[in-house]
């Protein structure tokens, strides 16, 4: 795969005035771009909500290693704008056959499985969210709203995306219950740790 070195930065925030302006969300974003370039990759980055070219997109992920969205989670999921996004991008590269051939089953092989006829190996996808969630509701049997669910349950969703196309799926990074703590700089500064076990995967 050619331009190892080159990484794409999704930010999926969605503006609701007077209640999330995307502050944090950016700022993680910015952690990143200036942990990859201090790394010697090139960056290339797209702010969904300030619009985009379908085209350019998938452009974008054929030409990158590794990509990574920034998300926050709205309603235990992506805002509507990502999944208005990855409709548009993986519909146009399934048709053009630049992620994917088909789901990789055929009539002649029924061996095949379905989801295996990803052309996107070698390649990396990360989702890095800000919840309003404690880290304390998953992973728990006895918390009744997730019921033990993980984090990486509550993305297969949009992980499941990019595995379809080949990708590899790296552990997510999670700043928990944005609302209610003091120390979010933590997390911030936290993170590039996270993206170091990233490169060294």
């Amino acid at each position: 795969m050619e331009n190892k070195k080159k990484v794409l930065l999704i930010n999926a925030h969605l503006t609701y005035p007077n209640w999330t302006e995307g502050t944090l969300n950016n700022a993680f974003q910015n952690v990143a771009k200036e942990f990859f370039q201090a790394k010697g990759y090139e960056v290339l980055e797209t702010k969904i909500e300030s619009g985009y070219t379908i085209e350019e997109e998938v452009e974008k992920h054929l030409e990158t290693a590794i990509v990574i969205l920034q998300m926050p989670v709205n309603w235990f999921g992506a805002p509507w704008i990502y999944k208005k996004y990855a409709d548009e991008v993986f519909n146009s590269a399934l048709h053009s056959q630049k992620f994917l051939s088909g789901d990789g089953r055929t009539r002649e092989d029924i061996t095949k499985q379905y989801g295996s006829g990803g052309k996107m190996q070698g390649r990396k996808f990360m989702i890095c969210a800000t919840l309003n969630a404690p880290k304390e509701a998953f992973d728990n049997p006895e918390q009744n709203l997730l019921q033990g669910k993980s984090s990486t349950d509550l993305f297969l969703n949009i992980t499941s995306n990019y595995r379809f196309c080949g990708y590899d799926i790296a552990p997510e990074f999670n700043c928990y219950n944005i609302f209610k703590r003091d120390d979010i700089a933590k997390d911030l500064e936290s993170y590039p740790l996270h993206l170091e076990k990233l490169l060294a995967s």
